[in-house]
C-alpha cells in the first residue's frame, strides 16, 4: 500500500514551499579527484551541512564566509557572491602535519588478501557474540522512537506573497534541522516508547507499548496510518548486528555481517582517533557494486582486544538503486554495560526524499534512544499476552510528563506545536474543501462532513465503483456506502445498490455487522471480533471470486475475452470472525445461494443424448446451496493498517497458512446437494540477498462429492489486463474443471541484479522480474459428465460452452490430463519511470486449440517501490 504514502505525499505538495537561493557542489580530494563523503560545509553562524556518499553538497546561500572542513584535510574558505556551484578539491594534510593520524585513500585495484581493513573486519566480525544479550536468561529494555515527516528545504519568504500569502503563519513554524543546516517544516510527528523484554527459557521475546502518539496533519485523515506505519515500516530500526538490516523493506547487509560482509563490502583503513574517550581506529566501507542494495560509510572500532564498535555512521551510495532517496544518513552510538556488553544506545537517522524533480522534497528523521539495560528476572505473567506485541489500555493518554521522562532530546519547538499548526490550516478559507476532495482520492471515500469536530458518520463509496460495466449489465452505475464508529463503535452497516442498463435489474448488497470490540472507524481493525447477516442480489461471472479488489472496479471491468458466462445470484450469509493478537484468525459462515445463469450460461442436467440441447426447457432455471464453512488463519508476526475499504499489511514478509473446509447441506433450505470441500493455502516470500526476492504461494483442495460443475473448482483467473495477486493471467473463465488441484504460483522479483550491469538498463532503474504459475488438476470418474457411465446422471450437467449457428456446441470447459499440469511463464520490468510494472506472460501448455493470440498477453500495474 506504498502508493497510499505517496498519494498522500502529493496532497501535502499542495501547501508545499519553494526552494531558497542554494549553493552547491562537490568536495574531493585534491590528489586523487576521489569524492569525499562526510565532510562538513559551513557557515559561522553554525549553519552546517555535511557531503553526501558521493561527495555532493547543498546549503542556504547566506552572505557569509564558506567553509570546507574534513578530519585529515586542510580547511578551505570560500565567499559566494551569488546562488552558485562551487566544487571544492580539498588538500590532504601530510603524514608530519598529522602526527599518528594517518589517512590514505585506496585508489589501486581492492583485494582482500593481505587486507588489514579485512582482517580488522573478521576480528570485528568473531567478536559480536560476546555482545549478544541472548546470552542472559532475562532482559528488559526501554525504549524511546520519534519519527518526524516534513517538507524540506523550504523558504519562510514563500508565504510572504502570492497564493499562499494565506498561510504565512506557516512561516512561523519553519526551523533549520541542526545535522543538516537546511530549513525545514514539520507536518507530522510520532512518538512511541516501549519496553523490550526476552526470556530464554521457555524462549520468548516481546514488545511492551507504554505510550503512543501522532500529532499533525496525518491526523486530519483515517488512512493517515498508512503514511506513519509504512514510514515505520520502511524507515525501521537498524541492527548492524544482525546480518541483513532490513531497511526500506529490504533487506541489507551489514557492514559486520557473519554470513556475507566480507565478500559484500571493501574495506579501508583511516586514521585513529577518540571516540568517548576510548582509542578507536576508523573503517571506511563501501559495497563492491554501488548499485547493490549496501551502506557506505564509516566504523569506529575499538583499539583493544574488544574489536568493539564505538560509533557508525553510513549511508546509501548515491548511485545505489533505491528509489526516492536522495540521500541518506545513519549516526549511531554504542556504549559498554557493566556486564561486558556493547549496546547501542542511540540510533538517529535523517533521510532526504525525493519523489519526482517538479515536486517538492521531504525530510523523515527517526530518532531511537535505548536505555535502562537490566537483567533481573521478569515475573512470567509479564509475557502472558498472545502476539509479539501489547499495548496497555492508557498508552494513548499519557501526559507530558510521561513524554519529557523518556526523551533524551527534547522536540523542536515547531515540533511541540504541531496541534497549533493544524488547527490554523483548518481555519485557512477553502481548506475544508481542499481537504475533503483530497480525502475522497486518496480514501477512495467521499465524506459527509466535513466539519473536524463533528467526523462522518457515513462514509460514500468506493468510488472506482461507481461506474463500471460487464455483458450482462452493460453501463452499471452503482451507489454505496457505509457507517462508521462516529455512528455507533460497536454497530455498523455498509451496502448499496446497482444499476445495469442493458438487463435493467436492480441489484444490491444490504450488511449489518456487530463488533464484540469498540472501534476507532471501522469493524475491520484488528483484532476483529465481530458477528455479521447479509443479504447480497447481483450479477457475476464465476472467475469474479477470485479477484482480490471489488468485481465493480472500473479498472478491472475491461477484460482480455469476453466474459459472457455469467449467472445472477441472491445470497444470505451469516459470519462470525474473530482473531487474536497472535494473528490467529477464525471465521465461521453460513450461506445459502440462489444462482440463476444467464447470457452463455445454462444449467443443463446430463440425460443420457451425450450432448446438451439449445432447448431452454430442458435447462434448469436455478440452483440453491445451503453451507456452512469454517476457515483458520495465521499469519504470525503481521502488522495491519486499515483503509476505509480493506485492511492490507504493510509489507509481505510474513507467512501465511490457512486451511478450511465447506460442508454442503441437501434438503436443509432449499439446498440441493450435500458436499464437502476442503482447501488449503501457504504464502511464504524467500529472501536471496542481493539477488533479491521469491514470492510463493502454494494451494490445494479437493470436492470429496459428486456435484454439478458449478461445485467443482475452478481455476483463480484473473480475465483483466491489471496484474492481480493470486490469480492465473491466460486461463480463459472456467477453462479447466476439477474436483482435486494444486497450483503454485511464484515471481521472483531480481530487484535489478542483472539490469544493474546493463548500461542503458542501469541508466533508467529498471528492474527485472521473473514468474512461473503452475495448475494441475484432475476429475475423478465419477465427476465426468463425458465417461459413458455417467452419461445418465442427472445430478451431473453438462459442462458449459456455446451453440453455435448450426445447433453445433463447442465446449469451453473441459478435463484437465493429470499428467500434464497448466504453467505460464512471466517475464517483466518494474520500476520503469519508478511506477510502472509491465510483464510478457507466455502460456506453455494446453495450446492446441488456441490462436496465437490467445498464447501470450501484456500485463501491467501501478507499482511503487524503493
Amino acid at each position: 500500500m506504498k502508493k497510499y504514502l505517496f498519494s498522500l505525499l502529493l496532497l501535502f505538495c499542495a501547501v508545499g514551499a519553494m526552494a531558497q537561493p542554494q549553493i552547491t557542489g562537490v568536495v574531493r580530494d585534491a590528489e586523487t579527484g576521489e569524492p569525499l563523503p562526510f565532510a562538513n560545509v559551513f557557515y559561522d553562524d553554525k549553519t552546517v551541512v555535511q557531503t553526501g556518499l558521493n561527495g555532493e553538497y547543498k546549503i542556504p546561500l547566506k552572505s557569509r564566509k564558506l567553509k570546507f572542513a574534513l578530519v585529515g584535510y586542510k580547511t578551505q574558505t570560500v565567499k559566494p557572491q551569488r546562488a552558485m556551484q562551487i566544487n571544492v578539491d580539498l588538500v590532504p594534510v601530510s603524514y608530519t602535519e598529522l602526527g599518528t593520524a594517518v589517512v590514505t585513500v585506496h585508489k589501486e585495484k581492492y583485494s582482500r588478501k593481505n587486507n588489514p581493513a579485512v582482517e580488522l573486519m573478521k576480528k570485528v566480525i568473531a567478536a559480536k557474540k560476546k555482545n549478544d544479550l541472548h546470552n542472559h536468561d532475562y532482559y528488559s529494555i526501554d525504549k524511546y522512537s520519534r519519527i518526524t515527516f516534513a517538507f524540506n528545504e523550504v523558504s519562510d519568504k514563500t508565504f510572504e506573497d502570492g497564493k499562499l500569502k494565506t498561510l504565512s503563519f506557516m512561516k512561523d513554524h519553519i526551523e533549520t534541522c541542526v545535522e543538516t543546516g537546511k530549513l525545514i517544516l514539520p507536518i507530522s510527528v510520532d512518538e512511541t516508547v516501549s519496553q523490550l523484554i526476552f526470556r530464554k527459557e521457555p524462549r520468548s521475546e516481546k514488545t511492551i507499548i507504554k505510550g503512543k502518539r501522532s500529532t499533525g496533519m496525518n491526523n486530519l485523515f483515517y488512512t493517515g496510518e498508512i503514511l506513519t506505519k509504512v514510514i515505520q515500516d520502511c524507515f525501521t530500526d537498524v541492527d548492524i548486528y544482525e546480518d541483513d538490516v532490513r531497511l526500506l523493506q529490504y533487506p541489507f547487509t551489514s557492514p559486520i555481517s557473519t554470513r556475507s560482509a566480507i565478500g559484500f563490502y571493501r574495506y579501508f583503513l583511516g586514521d585513529t582517533i577518540d571516540v568517548n574517550n576510548t582509542r578507536a581506529v576508523r573503517v571506511d566501507f563501501t559495497p563492491n557494486n554501488a548499485q547493490d542494495f549496501g551502506f557506505s560509510g564509516t566504523l569506529y572500532i575499538a583499539v583493544d582486544s574488544t574489536y568493539r564498535v564505538l560509533r557508525v555512521d553510513m549511508g546509501i551510495p548515491g548511485r545505489s538503486d533505491v528509489n526516492y532517496v536522495d540521500d541518506m544518513r545513519i549516526i549511531q552510538e554504542f556504549k559498554q554495560l557493566p556486564s561486558g556488553e556493547q549496546v547501542l544506545t542511540k540510533d538517529d537517522m535523517i533521510v532526504q526524499l525525493k519523489v519526482v524533480d517538479f515536486l517538492h522534497k521531504f525530510q523523515v528523521r527517526r530518532t531511537t534512544d535505548y536505555s535502562n539495560f537490566a537483567f533481573d528476572e521478569i515475573p512470567a505473567k509479564t509475557f502472558k499476552f498472545r502476539g509479539a506485541e501489547k499495548t496497555l489500555p492508557d498508552a494513548l493518554s499519557k501526559d507530558e510528563a510521561f513524554w519529557e521522562a523518556y526523551r533524551e532530546d527534547p522536540l523542536s519547538e515547531s515540533e511541540a506545536q504541531l496541534d497549533d499548526f493544524v488547527s490554523k490550516m483548518q481555519k485557512v478559507k477553502g481548506f475544508s474543501a481542499v481537504l475533503w476532495v483530497a480525502k475522497a482520492f486518496i480514501e477512495n471515500y467521499v465524506e459527509t462532513s466535513t466539519d473536524p469536530k463533528k467526523p462522518s458518520k457515513v462514509d460514500i463509496g468506493p468510488v472506482n465503483t461507481i461506474i463500471s460495466q460487464n455483458f450482462v449489465d452493460g453501463l452499471r452505475l452503482r451507489a454505496s456506502a457505509q457507517t462508521t464508529a462516529a455512528l455507533n463503535p460497536h454497530l455498523f452497516g455498509r451496502g448499496y445498490i446497482a444499476y445495469g442498463f442493458k438487463d435493467h435489474r436492480v441489484k444490491g448488497l444490504a450488511e449489518l455487522t456487530y463488533s464484540f470490540l469498540p472501534k476507532a472507524y471501522l469493524p475491520r481493525e484488528f483484532p476483529v471480533h465481530s458477528i455479521s447477516v447479509s443479504y447480497n442480489n447481483d450479477v457475476m461471472s464465476p472467475s469474479d471470486r477470485f479477484l482480490p479488489t471489488d468485481k465493480d472496479n472500473v479498472f478491472t471491468s475491461f477484460k482480455w475475452t469476453t466474459v459472457d458466462h455469467m449467472m445472477y445470484y441472491e445470497t444470505f450469509k451469516l459470519l462470525y470472525d474473530q482473531e487474536w493478537d497472535n494473528n490467529v484468525r477464525l471465521k465461521v459462515s453460513f450461506k445459502r445461494e440462489k444462482d440463476e445463469p444467464t447470457a452463455s450460461l445454462f444449467y443443463q442436467p446430463l440425460d443420457g443424448i451425450g450432448a446438451p440441447s439449445n432447448d431452454e426447457t430442458l435447462w434448469k432455471k436455478t440452483l440453491t446451496t445451503a453451507e456452512a464453512t469454517v476457515s483458520v488463519e495465521y499469519q504470525p508476526g503481521a502488522k495491519w493498517m486499515n483503509t476505509k475499504q480493506r485492511r492490507y499489511t504493510p509489507n509481505h514478509d510474513h507467512p501465511v497458512y490457512t486451511l478450511s473446509h465447506t460442508m454442503g447441506f441437501k434438503n436443509f433450505l432449499g439446498g440441493e446437494y450435500a458436499y464437502n470441500f476442503t482447501e488449503a493455502y501457504v504464502y511464504k516470500r524467500f529472501w536471496l540477498g542481493t539477488w533479491g526476492k521469491i514470492d510463493t504461494e502454494l494451494k490445494a483442495g479437493i470436492q470429496w462429492n459428486k456435484v454439478p460443475y458449478p461445485l467443482l473448482i475452478m481455476p483463480a483467473a484473473n480475465l483483466s489486463y491489471i496484474m492481480e495477486d493470486h490469480t492465473f493471467s491466460l486461463i480463459d473463465n472456467m477453462e479447466f474443471l476439477n474436483d482435486r488441484y494444486l497450483s503454485l504460483i511464484s515471481s521472483w522479483d531480481l530487484n535489478g541484479k542483472i539490469f544493474n550491469r546493463i548500461p542503458l538498463f542501469k541508466r533508467l532503474k529498471w528492474r527485472e522480474y521473473l514468474g512461473f504459475n503452475m495448475l494441475w488438476g484432475a476429475l475423478s470418474d465419477k465427476n465426468n459428465p463425458f465417461l459413458e457411465e455417467n452419461a445418465g446422471d442427472s445430478r451431473l450437467f453438462y459442462f458449459p460452452g456455446k451453440f453455435n449457428a448450426d445447433g453445433s456446441y463447442d465446449y469451453q470447459s473441459g478435463v484437465m490430463d493429470g499428467k500434464k499440469p497448466y504453467i505460464e511463464v512471466i517475464a517483466g520490468i518494474h520500476n520503469i519511470f519508478k511506477v510502472f510494472h509491465i510483464e510478457y506472460v507466455r502460456r506453455l501448455t494446453y495450446t492446441e486449440n488456441l490462436p496465437e493470440s490467445r498464447k501470450w498477453g501484456i500485463r501491467g500495474m501501478f507499482r511503487v517501490t524503493f
